[in-house]
């Protein structure tokens, strides 16, 4: 080709559209994140033409008449302006409200894939991490343009994260005054947060969601266990014309169902909520399901006090909203080292784990969410108290209790069912599937028939690798040692033993990563 001989670069696209991706739904959870992102950007861009982020005050005069004569801020009047007066300007508003939930939602979903089937092993520790932050700035880009509008709802939000500023000790009168260039709220949040969701955060996620990217072409794809499926290879489609058609439309879906939704479904209806004031709060508040966690940990945490030092420290919101993230997300980045500490296992693993081979890291994952799920709960417990004539104070007791009890009892459920479900796999190794028959022996017996489950499937169910504990640390061993050998016992000493003769290859140790057949 001509323009092939004039721009060397196509040499290397070869190479990159024969790029192999594996065929299985799970995979695309991160597709739908990222196309998720496109569209807010494209809606993003939209919305900056008619935008105003002037904390600055003026009458209204639009076209909704319940606010007429109403002195609001020209971030709101600018919003009602963009739903009521641009043409289109509701929809892409909306559109782009509900792709930042699917956008946060994938990701979040996108992070349990990973933790669930082990693909966060080495060499892949990074890309976890960027994950992680990804998922972090997710939340603060959400947040900050949740907070734009200036509406009551908004303002209520923003007054709650003043108050968790403030409860750093110390410096948290300080930082306030900084965010806020002030006393609350001031004339600058509203340009500072404009500037942080339209430039800064947008910029950062762009630039590790392309980290994230390369990694993934440089390390290769994590796939599930199958005949012919290895530690050094790849069996899926080609990046080019299959999947890169499969892709499109994921991407024309999302865009449809999102368009769809919007016209609808409506979300976030600031007109009916009125312009923030500092001494009114909405009813009925509650954030984004994103946020709601961080909600549910304030309501659940008793209003306590102490005074220290000649300094009064707020354990509420202390607690629950700056050392409680703080310490889940740095949990979440130790745990790929955590467990590969544990296990002993310093090897390249490019194969999914399956859930239930890992009985205990499955019911940690389970437990961690019940937890969110309860606390979930709790940001909404005054509605749920209100739905069902229940005493809300009552309500704060029960939830408290839920949140101690659930996470344990999830966790030993979890443990039990994954074990079964080996014992399951086992019992269909040995004995086949049932075939819905039953055979009468000439004595007048009566035994279900059954036939040899297929060879692939054999082959799944077999293509395990269950670490075994380690030794017994030996007599005088270090604090450090038993530490370790304690945790590996009680992370990997229940299994199912699969006969010997059933139990699949172990896998093969890889050649250089990112090599395909």
């Amino acid at each position: 080709m001509a323009l092939d001989g004039r721009i060397p670069l196509f040499d290397g696209l070869r190479g990159l559209l024969r790029k192999i991706f594996p065929d299985h739904w799970s995979f695309l959870l991160g597709e739908l994140a990222l196309y998720s992102f496109v569209l807010l950007l494209l809606t993003g861009v939209f919305l900056t033409f008619f935008f105003r982020p002037s904390m600055a005050e003026t009458v209204y005069t639009g076209p909704y008449a319940p606010l007429h004569g109403v002195l609001v801020s020209e971030a709101y009047s600018s919003t009602l302006a963009i739903s009521f007066e641009v043409r289109g300007g509701l929809l892409i508003r909306q559109i782009h409200h509900w792709a930042a939930l699917v956008f946060t939602a994938s990701i979040g979903a996108h992070l349990l894939r990973i933790f669930f089937t082990g693909a966060f092993r080495r060499p892949r520790e990074v890309n976890w991490m960027v994950g992680l932050t990804l998922f972090q700035l997710a939340l603060l880009e959400g947040f900050a343009g949740y907070s734009l509008p200036d509406d009551l709802l908004s303002g209520t939000g923003l007054r709650t994260a003043q108050g968790f500023v403030l409860s750093v000790p110390l410096v948290g009168t300080w930082l306030s005054s900084l965010l806020f260039g002030g006393d609350f709220p001031g004339q600058s949040i509203i340009p500072r947060l404009y500037t942080t969701h339209i430039l800064l955060l947008p910029g950062a996620l762009a630039g590790l969601i392309t980290l994230h990217l390369l990694l993934v072409f440089a390390l290769g794809h994590t796939q599930w266990a199958g005949p012919g499926r290895r530690n050094r290879n790849v069996v899926g489609k080609p990046l080019y014309p299959l999947f890169l058609v499969k892709t499109n439309g994921l991407l024309a879906m999302v865009a449809g169902v999102l368009a769809l939704l919007s016209a609808i479904g409506q979300i976030n209806p600031i007109w009916r909520y009125g312009p923030y004031r500092p001494d009114q709060a909405s009813t009925d508040a509650q954030p984004d399901w994103y946020m709601g966690f961080i909600e549910g940990a304030l309501r659940l945490m008793p209003g306590t006090e102490t005074r220290l030092w000649g300094h009064s420290v707020a354990w509420n919101p202390l607690l629950p909203a700056v050392l409680f993230p703080l310490v889940l997300f740095v949990a979440l980045y130790a745990y790929p080292f955590l467990e590969r500490w544990v296990t002993g296992d310093h090897g390249p693993q490019h194969l999914c784990d399956r859930p239930r081979n890992r009985p205990t890291r499955t019911g940690l994952g389970v437990a961690g969410f019940s937890c969110y799920v309860v606390l979930l709960l709790a940001g909404g417990q005054d509605l749920i108290a209100r739905t069902f004539a229940l005493s809300v104070e009552g309500l704060d007791r029960v939830l408290r209790a839920l949140l101690f009890v659930v996470p344990v009892v999830a966790f030993w459920v979890t443990k039990r069912l994954c074990l079964a479900l080996q014992q399951a796999d086992r019992e269909r190794l040995a004995e086949g599937e049932e075939s819905g028959f039953v055979d009468e022996s000439v004595e007048g017996g009566f035994t279900a028939a059954s036939h040899p489950i297929s060879a692939r499937e054999r082959f799944t169910l077999v293509s395990r690798t269950v670490p075994r504990p380690l030794p017994r640390p030996a007599a005088g061993a270090s604090r450090r040692a038993r530490l370790r050998a304690a945790l590996s016992s009680w992370y990997y000493r229940d299994r199912v033993e699969f006969p010997e003769s059933q139990e699949g290859p172990e896998n093969e140790e890889t050649v250089p990563t990112g090599r395909q057949p």
